[in-house]
C-alpha cells in the first residue's frame, strides 16, 4: 500500500475545498489546490493562509510549525491533468452537478498514477456514477466532509458499487489523520452508495416538511421573521439556516432527491422562486433574509406564525434512519446517532426513542394526513419496532 503524501484538492475556491486543504496541510501533507482559474485558486489559497495565521496567533499549529512553513507546502494549479500526475489522493469538492464531477474524474483517471485514490466530497450524489468514466472504478470512493471542515468531526467514507476494500480502508486511515479543532475525527464506513449517505440522508426529508411550511407561510401571509420565531432553539432558525447552506445547494439537492428517492422532495414554490431570482442566501447577500450587513438578527417582536412544530422533524428523522438501516447503508443505529452528533452537532434521534418509537409512528401518520406527502408514511422497520435490534 503506497503511503499518502501528496493531496490534490479540486474546487479550491469553494467553502469545502479550502477547508479540506487547510486541514490536510495541518496533517503534514503536501497539497495542490486546483480550480478553473487563477482567481478561484488564489481565493482558496488566501483563505487557507488567513486560517493558518489565526491558528498561529492562538498557538494551535503543530509543534515547530509556522503559518509560513505550512503554506510552503500548498501549491496552486489550474491544470488538473498536470497537477494530479504525482498525487496519492484527489479530493473533488466542486459544484454539486453530476456532469462537472464526472468530467473531473475522467481527467483524473486519465492522468493520475495507478495507485491514486479518487474521492468525491459530494453530499448527495452517486459515487458509482461520478466515477463511471474514470477508468478505475475500484479507486473511486466518497469522502464526505462537513462544514466547516476544521470544526466538524465527521468524515463519511463511502463505497461506490465497485470500490475496493483497499481504497476504502486507505481513505479511512487518511481521514483519521486529518485533524479537527473540536476533537477526534469520526470516520464511519458508508456501505452502500445511496443518496445522501448517512447524515444528509437522515435529515433530507425534513426539507419536504420545511418546503410545505415555507409555501404555507407565503400563502397565509406570514413574514419570515414570524416563521423563524417558530423554529428558534437551535444555532440557526429555519430561514437563516437555509440562507447559510445556500438556496442553490438546497435546490439542486432537493431536485436530485426528487429524481432518486421520491417526487415529494421536489423544491417548493418559495425555494424555486428564490433560486430563479438568484437570491441564493448569504453568498449573494440576499435570500430569505438580507445579509448585506451581516448575519440577520431575530425579530422577537414580530410574533410567531405557529406553523412549524419541532415534533415533526424528529419523527421524520427516526423514520429515515430506519430506511438507512433497511437499505444496509450502515449496520447500527448507534452509528447514525454518532454521525449526526459529529457532523451536525445534533443529538441522534434513535437511542432517545428506544422506548417511545410508537409515538413517532402516530406523528408520521398525522403528518401524511395534513401534508399529503406519502414519503412520510412510517416504513416497515419503524412500524414493527425491529430497528431496535440494529445495535
Amino acid at each position: 500500500m503506497v503511503e499518502i503524501k501528496n493531496v490534490v484538492v479540486v474546487g479550491a475556491g469553494g467553502q469545502m475545498g479550502h477547508g479540506i486543504a487547510q486541514m490536510s496541510l495541518l496533517a503534514g501533507y503536501t497539497v495542490t489546490l486546483v480550480d478553473i482559474n487563477d482567481d478561484f485558486v488564489g481565493k482558496g489559497w488566501n483563505k487557507i493562509d488567513e486560517g493558518m495565521k489565526k491558528l498561529e496567533s492562538k498557538g494551535k499549529l503543530p509543534e515547530g510549525g509556522t503559518a509560513a512553513s505550512l503554506m510552503e507546502k500548498c501549491k496552486k494549479s489550474t491544470d488538473l491533468a498536470s497537477a494530479i500526475k504525482d498525487a496519492d489522493i484527489m479530493i473533488e469538492a466542486v459544484i454539486e452537478k453530476m456532469d462537472v464531477k464526472k468530467q473531473v474524474f475522467k481527467i483524473a483517471g486519465d492522468n493520475a498514477p495507478s495507485h491514486c485514490i479518487l474521492a468525491s466530497n459530494t453530499s448527495t450524489m452517486s459515487i458509482t456514477e461520478i466515477g463511471k468514466d474514470s477508468g478505475r472504478p475500484d479507486k473511486c470512493i466518497g469522502m464526505h466532509f462537513f462544514n466547516p471542515v476544521p470544526l466538524m468531526r465527521l468524515i463519511e467514507v463511502i463505497y461506490g458499487d465497485n470500490s475496493s476494500d483497499e481504497s476504502v480502508n486507505k481513505a479511512i486511515i487518511f481521514a483519521e489523520s486529518i485533524p479537527c479543532l473540536r476533537g477526534k475525527r469520526y470516520v464511519p464506513k458508508v456501505l452502500k452508495d445511496r443518496p445522501g449517505f448517512i447524515c444528509n440522508r437522515v435529515t433530507a426529508p425534513v426539507q419536504i416538511y420545511q418546503n410545505y411550511i415555507f409555501d404555507k407561510a407565503l400563502t397565509d401571509g406570514f413574514t419570515w421573521a414570524q416563521l423563524d420565531n417558530d423554529s428558534r432553539g437551535g444555532p440557526m432558525s429555519m430561514t437563516v439556516l437555509a440562507d447559510y447552506v445556500g438556496i442553490d445547494v438546497l435546490y439542486h439537492g432537493q431536485t436530485y432527491y426528487s429524481q432518486t428517492l421520491s417526487p415529494d422532495f421536489a423544491p417548493g414554490k418559495v425555494i424555486t422562486q428564490l433560486f430563479n431570482e438568484g437570491k441564493l442566501g448569504a453568498k449573494t447577500g440576499q435570500g430569505f433574509n438580507d445579509w448585506t450587513k451581516g448575519r440577520p438578527q431575530p425579530d422577537k417582536s414580530a410574533g410567531k406564525a405557529r406553523l412549524y412544530n419541532l415534533k415533526y422533524p424528529l419523527a421524520i428523522m427516526v423514520n429515515e434512519a430506519c430506511r438507512v438501516l433497511k437499505e444496509e447503508i450502515t449496520t447500527s443505529y448507534k452509528i447514525i446517532d454518532d454521525a449526526l452528533m459529529a457532523g451536525m452537532n445534533m443529538p441522534g434521534p434513535m437511542a432517545a426513542n428506544l422506548k417511545t418509537w410508537q409515538n413517532q409512528v402516530t406523528i408520521l401518520e398525522e403528518l401524511v394526513e395534513f401534508t399529503g406527502k406519502e414519503y412520510f408514511k412510517p416504513c416497515e422497520l419503524l412500524s414493527s419496532g425491529k430497528w431496535v435490534e440494529y445495535i
